[in-house]
C-alpha cells in the first residue's frame, strides 16, 4: 500500500500543502483565512487530516526556519499540535534549499510535477509581495527528503 503524505508549509499570510500518495500528486491547496490565527490553522490542519486521512504529515522543523517570523512560527507549533494528535507520523524536516532560488526550485518542481506547471510563481521585484503560488512548492521541498528515502526519513522521525 503506498504512503499517504501530506507537507504543509506556511508564511505569515498562507499555508499551503500538497497531499501525495506514493509519489504521485494527489491533491493541493492554498488558504489565506488558516493564517489569521494559530486557532484558525488548527481547525483548517484538522479538517485536511480528516479529509485527506494521510499516513504522515510534514511540517518545517521551527528549530531551523530562521527566515520564519513569529506569527509564522505560531502557526507551524498549532499545525504540528494537531498532527501529534493523530494516529499518524508527524515529521519535522529542515527545509533545505538546492536551488539558487525559490523561483528556479519552484520551475524543477514543475518539470518533475507537471500538474503544478500553471502554477509556477513568476519572480518578483524588488518591491513586490512574495507570489502566494510559493507556499505550494515549499510544501513540495518539504516531501522530497520523504520522497527520496522513506525509509530513512521515517526511521529516524519515529526514534
Amino acid at each position: 500500500m503506498a504512503l499517504r503524505l501530506l507537507a504543509l508549509a506556511a508564511t505569515h499570510s498562507r499555508i499551503g500543502y500538497v497531499f501525495l500518495i506514493g509519489d504521485r500528486l494527489v491533491d493541493w491547496r492554498i488558504s489565506d483565512r488558516a493564517t489569521k490565527s494559530a486557532g484558525k490553522a488548527a481547525v483548517w490542519t484538522q479538517k485536511l487530516i480528516a479529509e485527506l486521512r494521510p499516513d504522515v504529515v510534514v511540517i518545517e522543523k521551527l528549530e531551523t526556519a530562521s527566515k520564519k517570523g513569529d506569527k509564522t512560527k505560531e502557526i507551524i507549533k498549532a499545525i504540528a499540535a494537531v498532527a501529534a494528535d493523530h494516529e499518524l507520523l508527524d515529521v519535522s524536516i529542515t527545509r533545505e534549499q538546492f536551488y539558487a532560488d525559490k523561483y528556479e526550485e519552484a520551475e524543477a518542481i514543475a518539470g518533475r510535477y507537471p500538474e503544478l506547471k500553471s502554477w509556477v510563481p513568476k519572480k518578483r521585484r524588488f518591491f513586490e509581495n512574495e507570489p502566494r503560488n510559493t507556499v505550494i512548492f515549499e510544501a513540495m521541498a518539504l516531501a522530497f527528503p520523504i520522497l527520496r528515502d522513506p525509509t530513512g526519513q521515517l526511521g529516524t522521525a519515529m526514534g
